[in-house]
C-alpha cells in the first residue's frame, strides 16, 4: 500500500523491509504480541492517532459510523492537542527518503491510518 508521497503503509506484523526507510508506529496503543525490535519503529506516534473517546465511539459500530469518524478524525488533527505530532512527522517526510506508517489495525482502509496519509500529504502539498 502507498501513495503518490512517497508514504507507504504497513502493518506492524508483516517483517519490516529493507526499502521501509523510516518506520514511524501511528497506533495509541503498543501492539500485542509484537517485541520492538521486531516492530523495528523508529517513531511511535501515539499523539497523531484519534482520541480514545473517537475510537470508543467508532469501534461501537464502524460500518455505519466510518464517513462521521472520518469527519472528527480530520477535525482532531487540526487541534493543538495533535498539531505537534503532525508537523513531526511532516519534517520527517520533508527529509526525503523512503517513509512508512506502521498499524497493527487489521482493516487498514476503515481506520485512521488513510485518513492521516491524506492528512499529510495535503500539509505537504499546500506548505
Amino acid at each position: 500500500m502507498g501513495s503518490g508521497s512517497g508514504i507507504r503503509v504497513r502493518r506492524v506484523y508483516d517483517p519490516p523491509e529493507e526499502d521501509d526507510g523510516t518506520r514511524v508506529l501511528v497506533d495509541r496503543l503498543w501492539p500485542r504480541g509484537i517485541s520492538k525490535e521486531h516492530a523495528a519503529v523508529d517513531l511511535w506516534a501515539k499523539d497523531v492517532t484519534p482520541s480514545k473517546e473517537l475510537r470508543t465511539w467508532y469501534h461501537e459500530d464502524p460500518g455505519a459510523r466510518y464517513d462521521e469518524f472520518v469527519d472528527r478524525y480530520r477535525t482532531e488533527l487540526g487541534d493543538p492537542a495533535h498539531t505537534e505530532a503532525v508537523e513531526q512527522l511532516l519534517a520527517l517526510l520533508r527529509r526525503g527518503g523512503a517513509f512508512t506508517l506502521v498499524t497493527a489495525v487489521k482493516d487498514v482502509p476503515a481506520s485512521h491510518v488513510p485518513v492521516l496519509v491524506e492528512h499529510l500529504e495535503h500539509a505537504l502539498d499546500h506548505r
